[in-house]
């Protein structure tokens, strides 16, 4: 299909111990805060910005990751529609969906 853009999110993938720690937004959303009640969920470019990556590479990262962080639309709906993620387990913030996994 052409014309068709080839998304691209942040990802960082790190060692931290035994764990696999994989920390994943969408490029909009690097380095902004986003407030909702009593949450302050801050998008820290030192945390989530290792590169720059295509969405379906930083999602075939899930398989080897312990712990993972995902924030914004683009790469959530593609956690839930690859089968990562629950759509209940979502939080949204300011209406940037969240989601967390961890294999324990």
């Amino acid at each position: 299909m052409s014309g068709l853009t080839l998304l691209e999110v942040y990802l960082n993938l790190q060692k931290v111990g035994k764990n696999v720690l994989l920390a994943v937004c969408d490029c909009d959303l690097l380095g902004r805060t986003l407030k909702e009640g009593k949450i302050v969920f801050q998008i820290k470019p030192e945390f989530y910005n290792g590169r720059k990556a295509p969405l379906d590479e930083a999602v075939d990262l899930i398989d080897n990751s312990t712990i993972v962080n995902l924030v914004g639309k683009n790469c959530v709906e593609k956690a839930i529609a690859e089968g990562y993620v629950h759509p209940d387990a979502v939080l949204n913030i300011e209406g940037v969906p969240h989601a967390q996994i961890m294999k324990l």
